[in-house]
Parts: C-alpha cells; structure tokens; sequence
C-alpha cells in the first residue's frame, strides 16, 4: 500500500451550528473530505435537518466537498447506551455533556481505535484528501468519539488536528 498522503484532520458537530455557518466553517478550514464518524445519519429537531444525511451530502457536493460514511468507525449501540447512562448519572443532557465518561473511552478505544489501521484510513481516503473533517453530532469534541478517533490519528501519524466549534 502507498504511503497515504499528508493530511490535516479538522473535527465538527453539528450541534450549535446553522447551515450556512456549518458550510462556511469547512470552507474556511479548507476541507476537501468529509468523514461521517455517525452510526445513525440523521438528526431530530428542524433546526438540524441539514445534517440528515441526503441533505448533508447535496450541501457539500454544492460546496465542492466529497462526503464518505464510515459507520465502522461510530460507537455500538451498547456503548451509546453506555453513556446515555453516564449522563443520566451526572444529570447532564446530551447536547450539555462536555466530556466522554471513562467507561465510554475505554470501550470505543477497545471496540473501535484498537483495530483501526490508521495509515490504511487515510490511503483509503485517496491522494485528493488533503484536510479531511471527521463529523459527528455533539457540541464539544470531548464530548464525543470523534475527539478520541482525531487524536489516535494525530498519535500514529503525526498529523495536525483542529477542532471547528460554533461561535
């Protein structure tokens, strides 16, 4: 396998953010790929409804920016669960979390970055992957996988890693 281009990762959710904010904070991080880290490719509540994926995908093909899925990459519904309990526990709301439990990090690191060959993820992305943005939904990106599969990327391969937050 060739030696996979050198790449910058950016990470965003879409929470907090509106369509032409979400799009304009891609394009000022110059992002070419967009990697879906999200198990389930939909958000509730009309205020997202660019994030479902078929929306999604038409608005970053009108903004010039190549959409992949990778569901392997999402948290298993157990782990999901795993943390809804976490948060019920600490009486934080989803969409008010600001870290990952302890647990949650140990199980996606072992379900998930532990097999994950990073130099083969960013050859699969192709040559023209130059500043690729790993999506999810949360806020805060400690609050969420992404952060988790950002840094192992950053860890293995040295690559730069930015995380876009709405204003």
């Amino acid at each position: 396998m060739a030696e996979p281009a050198a790449v910058a990762i950016v990470t965003i959710g879409v929470y907090g953010w509106t369509e032409p904010e979400f799009l304009a904070a891609l394009a000022a991080a110059e992002v070419d790929t967009l990697v879906d880290v999200r198990a389930r490719r939909g958000v509730r509540g009309a205020a997202y409804a660019f994030a479902n994926s078929q929306r999604l995908q038409a608005g970053l093909a009108a903004a010039g920016i190549r959409y992949l899925h990778r569901g392997d990459l999402a948290p298993s519904r157990a782990l999901r669960a795993q943390q809804a309990v976490a948060d019920k526990e600490q009486r934080t709301a989803k969409r008010q979390r600001h870290a990952l439990s302890p647990e949650f990090v140990v199980g996606y690191w072992q379900e998930r970055l532990a097999a994950l060959d990073s130099r083969r993820f960013l050859a699969e992305l192709g040559p023209d992957a130059r500043v690729v943005a790993l999506f999810c939904v949360e806020r805060e990106p400690a609050a969420c996988h992404r952060s988790l599969l950002a840094q192992r990327l950053a860890d293995e391969l040295g690559v730069a890693v930015q995380h876009l937050t709405p204003p």
